[in-house]
């Protein structure tokens, strides 16, 4: 099985090389988005036009203004509000990271539902990720989000050359999980991520890594568990007490996110807004 795996990792890898295959791009409205944020000028003004032009990103912009993740005193009416309450580098990231959704699709049933199931196991890894960072690390909520929608991006080059080629479902699926975390890699480089995320596609399920200090990795390690907690997943049987992301985040192998009284509203908010 490993020959095989390695045999498609070179066959996709020399399919990029040769613009057979195409890496995922950024879609315009993220593109444009990076390009007006990154302005030192630029004002919620500027960020909200972008926005604006596309009315379904707006109305998850909105949605995330109003709910539990940064609720206010007073109710958001317009999108200009909605960036001013959150701010430019906030909004921007997470609307890049929504626009990605555009991108999981495919043209066969079977690829497409793989898809549509990564993108939703991204957007619960992102809302997890953005709980994780608010309350628990002084890193920045939105990078910890943008963190988790992409952790699985590797998937997309793999999938999409599936929906080209003949496959078995078991082949397929083992070579999406050994190969996706190095083309998750190539994508954010690709995309110029920033350098603290570039590691994430990599390192998110290496439980035996050790860092002084809390980072998005660590952040995205402990969301991803959690997303799979009370599940039969490899991940839910093993013992978190050994990872040693728990306790740079200082959270109880034992605490269940979702069920926690202080956290629980929170949790089903950012879920429910990211899909």
């Amino acid at each position: 099985m490993q020959t095989t795996i390695e045999s498609i990792r070179t066959e996709i890898l020399d399919a990029i090389k040769n613009d057979d295959l195409v890496l995922p791009t950024m879609p315009e409205v993220a593109l444009r988005l990076r390009e007006v944020a990154d302005d030192p000028n630029v004002d919620a003004n500027a960020i909200s036009k972008v926005i604006g032009n596309d009315a379904a990103l707006t109305a998850r912009i909105m949605k995330v203004a109003n709910s539990p993740l940064v609720r206010g005193v007073q109710n958001v009416e317009d999108l200009q509000m909605a960036v001013s309450r959150m701010g430019i580098t906030y909004t921007s990231n997470l609307a890049i990271g929504i626009a990605m959704e555009q991108l999981f699709q495919a043209t066969s049933d079977a690829v497409d539902e793989r898809m549509r199931a990564t993108w939703e196991h991204s957007t619960e890894v992102a809302g997890l990720s953005h709980i994780l960072c608010r309350h628990f690390t002084n890193l920045k909520p939105d990078q910890a989000t943008l963190a988790g929608l992409v952790h699985e991006i590797g998937k997309l080059p793999i999938l999409v050359w599936a929906d080209y080629n003949d496959w078995d479902e078991t082949l397929l699926d083992n070579v999406i999980e050994k190969l996706h975390p190095q083309f998750g890699q190539m994508i954010l480089k690709a995309w110029d991520f920033p350098t603290e995320l570039l590691e994430v596609p990599i390192e998110f399920s290496a439980f035996d890594r050790t860092v002084e200090a809390a980072d998005y990795v660590d952040i995205v390690m402990v969301a991803n568990l959690h997303s799979y907690a009370g599940t039969e997943h490899p991940f839910a049987l093993l013992d978190w007490a050994e990872i040693n992301a728990f306790e740079n985040l200082g959270i109880a192998v034992d605490i269940v996110l979702a069920e926690n009284e202080e956290l629980g509203e929170e949790v089903s908010a950012a879920k429910e807004l990211l899909r």
